[in-house]
Order: structure tokens, then C-alpha cells, then sequence
């Protein structure tokens, strides 16, 4: 018996041959394929036959699950820990390897991993946690077979934990529950896991799915194991349990069927361009296929698969072939979408379109106009600016970009946070913009006008609760649940998004910094009617040149300064808040007046207070409807949409 390994990671070749001393030299693609009992037998025509040879091909176990949680719960570090433990990766390598993650400690795009674990394959994906990328999440359940549902075993089941969770029960997935960070001096096991029960009871889980399996991990430490009293070194537990629950992701039957292949998201490559990945439900794809292509709605279109890759570890590996019921990332269709089927023949079903949920704001991005335009930007035109949001939308699912108008780009998104992101990777390569404050998308349904709303879950200390109450209230947000916590009180509000947007800002200054805020979409509702707000006034340059110390150390008793001295400003630059409602035109380049005179008070010190930093989620929080958050490479400033008291003055008069 000679035995041989094959290239790819899921196949292992067993050759047994008649005739011993006989060497056979199998052409893959001059063989027929037999299959049987999850192995295929190859028959070479030209050679293995007349010597009496059949090739088996004994196909890798697969499995694919994802692993969901809410934002910091550890979904992430758990991965990371299992490449590592199985040889995948090496220590310090982690699947957040875009730069806006590392410096933010979340994940903002879901990523695909494999590990090899007892002769199976074992699919990985990553998901975001935070409620602007949800539209992540939602189109990697329908590819997968089960998920691992990460709570923290201090905080318990929060607002992510219940999107996520609710996405998969509806799919029909059967969770296993990993209940992480044991080991925090506050962990409380027993009341996580009974929190848990209740959520699954709450969603509607039938039975089956209420009988999940529980592992308790500290993912920091790569420790797992399937009984709190355990002893364990390591996450094989876990993988244990995975190998146990999760049912195989292939069949005979699914294999001899006709390719049927679904992207669930995307990718690009500046060499070989739009990338798709998705699973392989029925069939075998190969590279130089020729496929045809059907849309949800029944069009038909034709592509060929250039390149073909398989995930090992985080490294995308080119393959020849791969089987159903393994993740594939395709190249060579570079019109493919989400949610489109790709299939052998006209002839075959569709599979079930995936839903993903619509944006929520809107905001327009213009070229910047400003007095320090193209200082600091590689890329400042109309048509650059252009060209990237094109090139966003091939892997941005949740974004949609209106380009009718010629004097801006109206741009659709999840949330701030998910704008804010775009506009961060822009700036980082060089761009230069400014883009209009984000509004509320308002649509009509059956004469019913609706808005989108928000579950926000609020961790706060007992003593700043009232405050909190106090603003949601007037911002339309309604209790929903109030319960006790050990180090305060938690609430559970739905408020319009439109109440929401600007709020984060003063929750933090509200609650001393010490209140989590928490949220997710809950859909479109009936207008919840005039939202009454407190809005501060904008202390607005009146002139153009450096800001001196001097100046600010009198403005600030007025408000909040955004900046600080010698910094340069311009006319109509927004450089701090004004308490009362009116904006108001200030000079802070005013610089104190020297005489050879003593007078009273001329010795006093100046101190100025730390100014309020714009960054661009504060930004986008705080700008009036009036204004436009400029964005550089170097700076994030604030400005009047009309730079001059004058025009101001005619704008408000033409309203």
C-alpha cells in the first residue's frame, strides 16, 4: 500500500494497488469520480485501471460554526486562542488585524478562520459585536451550521447578545452557550447561565434549542472545560463539544448533487478585484468553472471562477477544488452580490435570499470648501472621493450612496459609528471632505409615517440614575425594564434614534464616566412626534489667524472650548459650545493689550481648561444642522455651513 497527501488541507489519498511494485500516476483531471460513504473513489482511465488501481480520497470532517457575542464579551480573544492551541497561528497573531480594531479593542468586520482539530476541519467566523455592523452577523448565520453564543459571566446576556441570539433562533441553529471570564473577582456563573434560560425563553427557543450545551472558559487563558469543578489546561473541551453538537456540514447526497454556491460577504483585491465568499451547499466547485449566476428576484447572468481559495488558520489558501459543505472565497465574478446563487445550470432553485437590515441615518459628504482646503489632504476632489465610495460599496453591505446629486454624495448608514469608521479609513489614506450632520431616514407605510428605533440598555450607578431617566424621557425614550445590579441599576429604554443621535456625548459627562450605554436596532416604528432637546449654542470665529491663550482663558466662562492656543482657526470655525441656545461670535485671536502702565490684575495667571478634543463620532454628535464636520488627514474641525455673519444672516432670512 503506498500512501501519498494531497495539497489540500481537507483531503488525505489513500492508494491501494494490485500489482505492489507498481507506482500509479493519477492525472486528476483525466479521472471519473465515484463517491461513497463520504469517500470518493478516482479511477484513472488511462492508467490506474489496466494496473489495477483505485485511488480513495478520503474527504476531512467539516464543520462551521460562528462565534457571536456582545461588544467585549471575548469572541475574539477566544479565537485567537483557538488557532493558537491548534497549531494555526502563532502567539500574538490575532484576528483583529485592521488597524481602527486594534486601537479600539472591538471588531468591525466579520473574518473567516479554520483549525484543524482530530481529523476535522473546523470553519470559523469572527462576527462584530457592536449594533452598527449587525448587518454583518445576520448574513453569516444563514452559512453556518451552529454558533457559539459568548456571554461575559459578570454582565450576562446584553442588547448584542439578544440581536445575535434571535437572529440564530430564527434560522433554526441550535447555540452552544460559552460562558467566558470566569474568573473576574465579580463573576456570577450561575445567575449568567439562568439569565441566559430566560433570554432563550423570551426569543421563543423551542426545545430542542433550549437543550444547549454550556462550556465556561476563560478565553484570556485558553481554558475551557464542561463542568465548573474541571480541571483543564486548555480549550480541546470546547472543541470537544463542537465535534459532539455540531452535525457534519457535508452528506454523500449533497456532493453528487449539482453545484449550488451563496455568498454571505465579501472582500477586494487590487489584483484580482472583487473577491466572494460563501458556502458550498450542494456540489463541487473547481477553479475554471464556468457558472451561472441567479439573483433573488430571478435574473440570470453568466460568470467563470478564475481562482479558487479554502481559509487555514487566517492565511486564504488557492486550491484546485473544494467540496460541499466548506467556506470558498471566489474569484473572477466581479458583479456577484450577496445573497445571489451560484449554480451549475439556469434550470436550479435559488436559495433563500438573505434579508439584511436598511440604514438608519443619512448625511451628505461634500469636498471641502473651507480656507484650509487641500492643506493637508492627498485626495480632494469630487471625482477621488467618488471613486472610494465605489469602492466601499463593494464590501460594505450595510452602506448605500445616492450619486445623483453633482454637489454631494448622499450617504446611508447603519449608525454613527459605522459613518464614523468610513470616515476614519478615508482620512487615514488621505482624503479630505466634510460631510453634512447625520439625519434620521423617515419612510411611509400604508399612510403611516415611520421612524427607527433603538433598544438602549443602560448600566448605570444608582445616584445619576435620575438624570439619565430625566433626558431619555424628554428624548421619547420609554422604560422598558428597570432591575437592581450589584453595582447599580440597570435600564432598558426604546427611543427613537432620532432622540439618540448626540446623546452619548452627555451620558458620559452625565454619569461621571462611569455608566455603559448599550444598543440595537429595533426596527421601524410610528413617528414618535417633536423631540425637545437641549441645544447649545456655537461659539462661532469671527475672524481668521491664531488663537491666543489670552482670548480663550475669557471665552471659556462662556462654554467649551473644541480648541486649544495657538491653534489656527478661520472665519467661521466653530471653536467650543455656548451654554445658552444662541451662537455666538467670538475673536479668539485677541491678544492682551500692553501698556507701560501698572494696573490691577495685570499679573494675573492665565489657566486654561483642557478644551472638549472634536473627534469624529463627537463631531457627528454635536454639529447643528447648520454646520459641517471638516475632515482631514490631520485635523476633525467644525464650521458653518456659511462662513461669514453675513451670509448667515441671509440663509436664516431665506428660511
Amino acid at each position: 500500500m503506498f500512501l501519498f497527501q494531497y495539497p489540500a488541507p481537507t483531503f488525505s489519498f489513500y492508494i491501494f494497488s494490485y500489482f505492489a511494485l507498481h507506482s500509479v500516476n493519477c492525472n486528476m483531471d483525466e479521472c471519473s469520480r465515484l463517491t461513497f460513504n463520504n469517500t470518493c473513489c478516482i479511477l484513472n482511465n488511462k492508467a490506474a485501471w489496466q494496473k489495477g488501481a483505485f485511488l480513495y480520497i478520503k474527504i476531512m470532517d467539516i464543520r462551521n460554526i460562528a462565534i457571536i457575542a456582545h461588544v467585549d464579551h471575548g469572541k475574539t480573544t477566544l479565537t485567537d486562542a483557538l488557532m493558537r492551541q491548534t497549531g494555526m497561528t502563532e502567539a500574538g497573531v490575532s484576528m483583529d488585524s485592521n488597524a481602527l480594531e486594534l486601537e479600539r479593542g472591538i471588531t468591525i468586520y466579520s473574518k473567516n478562520t479554520s483549525v484543524n482539530y482530530k481529523d476535522t476541519k473546523i470553519n470559523i467566523v469572527d462576527t462584530p459585536g457592536h449594533a452598527d455592523f449587525g448587518s454583518e452577523v445576520e448574513r453569516v448565520l444563514r452559512s453556518i451550521d451552529s454558533v457559539l453564543l459568548v456571554v461575559d459571566a459578570q454582565e450576562g446576556p446584553m442588547p448584542q447578545t439578544k440581536f445575535v441570539l434571535k437572529k440564530s433562533l430564527e434560522l433554526g441553529l441550535k447555540p452552544i452557550v460559552v460562558i467566558n471570564k470566569i474568573d473576574k473577582p465579580a463573576a456570577r456563573v450561575d445567575w449568567t447561565l439562568e439569565k441566559v434560560y430566560e433570554l432563550f425563553l423570551d426569543l421563543g427557543a423551542n426545545d430542542d434549542q433550549l437543550d444547549f450545551a454550556t462550556v465556561y472558559a476563560i478565553a484570556r487563558q485558553g481554558i475551557a472545560k464542561k463542568n465548573m469543578a474541571d480541571q483543564s489546561e486548555d480549550l480541546f473541551p470546547l472543541l470537544d463539544v463542537i465535534l459532539e453538537k455540531v452535525k457534519p456540514a457535508s452528506s454523500h447526497e449533497a456532493e453528487n448533487m449539482p453545484l449550488r454556491i451563496q455568498p454571505f460577504n465579501l472582500a477586494y483585491d487590487n489584483f484580482i478585484g472583487r473577491l466572494a465568499i460563501g458556502r458550498i451547499y450542494e456540489g463541487v466547485v473547481k477553479q475554471a468553472d464556468n457558472v451561472i449566476i441567479k439573483t433573488p428576484e430571478g435574473q440570470i447572468r453568466n460568470g467563470k471562477i478564475t481562482k479558487l481559495f479554502t481559509f487555514a488558520g487566517l492565511q486564504r489558501k488557492e486550491v484546485k477544488e473544494a467540496v460541499a459543505g466548506d467556506i470558498v472565497m471566489i474569484a473572477g465574478l466581479p458583479d456577484i452580490y450577496i445573497g445571489e446563487t451560484i449554480c451549475a445550470s439556469a434550470e436550479q432553485e435559488t436559495l433563500p435570499a438573505i434579508a439584511i437590515d436598511q440604514p438608519t441615518i443619512s448625511l451628505n459628504f461634500l469636498v471641502n470648501n473651507s480656507p484650509f482646503a487641500g492643506r493637508e489632504g492627498k485626495y480632494v476632489t469630487s471625482r477621488q472621493i467618488k471613486e472610494r465610495l465605489e469602492k466601499e460599496l463593494e464590501v460594505n453591505v450595510g452602506l448605500k450612496i445616492d450619486f445623483s446629486s453633482g454637489d454631494y454624495y448622499k450617504v446611508y448608514g447603519r449608525g454613527e459609528l459605522h459613518i464614523a469608521i468610513l470616515l476614519e479609513n478615508m482620512r487615514r489614506e488621505g482624503f479630505e471632505l466634510q460631510v453634512s450632520q447625520p439625519t434620521v431616514i423617515i419612510k411611509e407605510e400604508n399612510g403611516v409615517k415611520l421612524e427607527p428605533f433603538e433598544e438602549v440598555t443602560i448600566d448605570v450607578p444608582q445616584e445619576v440614575s435620575g438624570i439619565v431617566i430625566e433626558k431619555m424621557s424628554k428624548r421619547k425614550g420609554l422604560i422598558k425594564e428597570m432591575n437592581p445590579e450589584h453595582a447599580g441599576i440597570r435600564i432598558v429604554f426604546e427611543i427613537p434614534v432620532r432622540g439618540l443621535l448626540g446623546y452619548r456625548n452627555e451620558f458620559v459627562v452625565d454619569t461621571r464616566g462611569e455608566g455603559i450605554i448599550s444598543t440595537h436596532g429595533a426596527g421601524f416604528k410610528p413617528f414618535a412626534g417633536e423631540i425637545s432637546k437641549t441645544e447649545l449654542g456655537s461659539m462661532v470665529s469671527m475672524v481668521s489667524g491664531k488663537a491666543l491663550a489670552f482670548s480663550l482663558w475669557n471665552l471659556q466662562e462662556r462654554g467649551t472650548l473644541y480648541v486649544n492656543a495657538n491653534i489656527e482657526v478661520y472665519e467661521g470655525m466653530v471653536v467650543g459650545n455656548v451654554a445658552k441656545g444662541n451662537d455666538l461670535d467670538v475673536n479668539p485671536i485677541k491678544g492682551k493689550q500692553l501698556t507701560n502702565m501698572r494696573a490691577s490684575g495685570a499679573d494675573e495667571a492665565i489657566r486654561l481648561t483642557p478644551p472638549y478634543e472634536i473627534t469624529l463620532e463627537r463631531g457627528l454628535g454635536v454639529m447643528k444642522e447648520d454646520e459641517y464636520l471638516e475632515v482631514t488627514p490631520k485635523s476633525v474641525r467644525l464650521r458653518k455651513m456659511y462662513l461669514t455673519k453675513n451670509d448667515r444672516m441671509k440663509a436664516n432670512r431665506g428660511k
